[in-house]
């Protein structure tokens, strides 16, 4: 059986802002959510059958293991577009962060405003390991 992952959910202090800036960054639109839950939230479309969603926590702060080597979330991009990601992250209050280990493949790493670290690789490049 092969499974995929349905979601994510992290946590934020500003729904709004952090929905804006995933749709603005990396093209994540906004999609309908479950009526069921009484607090802020939104559900972002990442790739068919994969969300994100960002849930507010008032007192919410980032994990002191945000890192490489530590949590982060690895997003597959196209290469040839990571400049202009590059320049709409940086625009967006993201802090770009460069691999601390040389890998076969491009990669970078970027803080979104809440904190969270993302990892941007090189689509279409397999697995590191060489195994699919």
């Amino acid at each position: 059986m092969q499974t995929s992952i349905a979601h994510f959910t992290i946590a934020t202090r500003d729904v709004a802002q952090t929905a804006a800036f995933f749709t603005h960054t990396l093209g994540w639109p906004p999609i309908e959510r479950p009526g069921n839950l009484d607090q802020a939230a939104a559900w972002l479309q990442i790739a068919p059958d994969q969300e994100l969603h960002l849930i507010q926590v008032a007192d919410f702060e980032p994990s002191l293991y945000e890192r490489e080597f530590g949590r982060h979330f690895a997003i597959r991009f196209p290469e040839s577009e990571f400049d202009e990601l590059k320049k709409r992250l940086v625009d967006q209050g993201a802090e770009l962060i460069p691999p601390q280990r040389a890998t076969p493949f491009e990669r970078f790493f970027f803080r979104e405003p809440n904190g969270y670290i993302f990892e941007i690789v090189a689509a279409g490049h397999g697995s590191e390991s060489g195994t699919s």
